[in-house]
């Protein structure tokens, strides 16, 4: 009831901001607490807040289920998306936050919209901005074969990152980045409904498990993820991009996808 009451006041705003004509008696409005300005002045602009994301010290158990975080109150036209494509077509355009300035292009996602796994990162780099596409370039080859050596291809899952548009110099995301792009995530994770979930990196991992644990602490382990009504298996593991600056990390990495690829076979006998 109170979110119908919302939408009805907003779209009655939109209409009388188009229509200059229509006037309200500040006689009306005294009894309310809102400001109301002198005569042929408007109200000071009120400074967005960015709603903060909540990080535990310490990983969850191995289950971890998730709430809507930040996501707007306000319904907006990308919540309905019924399909990738037309989310994508909603949301390709966005200018909530300042990297909308600096991109060449928003990086939606690639790959099977219907997939059973989902991979996802951090945020574009130089050549996903490019090409509009996510792990493209000497990472993008590398995660390539890392898929290719546990059975899987790129065209059957669906590959996606935290921020859709690239931070300057490939700097790591910011909090308030992440809270605006985050909710488009989880529209995406919604439409996909996938069973198993990759995170690829220190960043994605903490905002999906909304944990401040290093990725040391957090690969390795298979976490069962809720959200909403879809259940899957989430493990994390090294981004390619690290793993092209410290070749060590290859071993764990190899080690973290064997016990992916092994608990989805487990999951397709059942």
């Amino acid at each position: 009831m109170k979110r119908n009451f919302i939408e009805d006041s907003i779209n009655y705003l939109k209409y009388a901001g188009k229509h200059k004509d229509i006037s309200i008696p500040v006689s009306e409005l005294k009894h309310l607490e809102i400001e109301i300005p002198e005569p042929g002045q408007d109200t000071a602009p009120k400074k967005e807040e960015v709603a903060k994301i909540i990080y535990k010290d310490k990983l969850p158990d191995g289950s971890v289920i998730r709430d809507a975080g930040s996501f707007a109150m306000i319904k907006e036209t990308w919540m309905d998306s019924d399909s990738m494509q037309v989310l994508d077509g909603n949301i390709n355009s966005c200018s909530k936050c300042p990297l909308h300035e600096t991109r060449s292009n928003f990086v939606f996602g690639t790959g099977n919209h219907q997939a059973d796994v989902m991979l996802i990162g951090e945020a574009p780099g130089a050549e996903e901005d490019k090409q509009g596409k996510p792990f493209v370039g000497r990472a993008g080859n590398l995660l390539t074969d890392i898929l290719k050596a546990i059975n899987f291809t790129r065209e059957e899952v669906f590959i996606c990152n935290i921020l859709k548009c690239r931070p300057p110099e490939n700097r790591n995301p910011l909090p308030e980045e992440i809270v605006k792009c985050e909710p488009y995530l989880m529209k995406q994770l919604e439409l996909v409904r996938p069973k198993f979930i990759l995170c690829l990196g220190t960043f994605a991992g903490q905002t999906m498990l909304r944990a401040k644990e290093p990725l040391g602490k957090m690969r390795g382990k298979i976490f069962n993820f809720k959200y909403s009504d879809i259940t899957a298996k989430l493990m994390v593991t090294y981004h390619p991009a690290a793993l092209l600056r410290n070749p060590n990390w290859k071993r764990p990495t190899w080690e973290d996808v064997q016990l992916f690829r092994k608990e989805y076979d487990k999951e397709k006998k059942n």
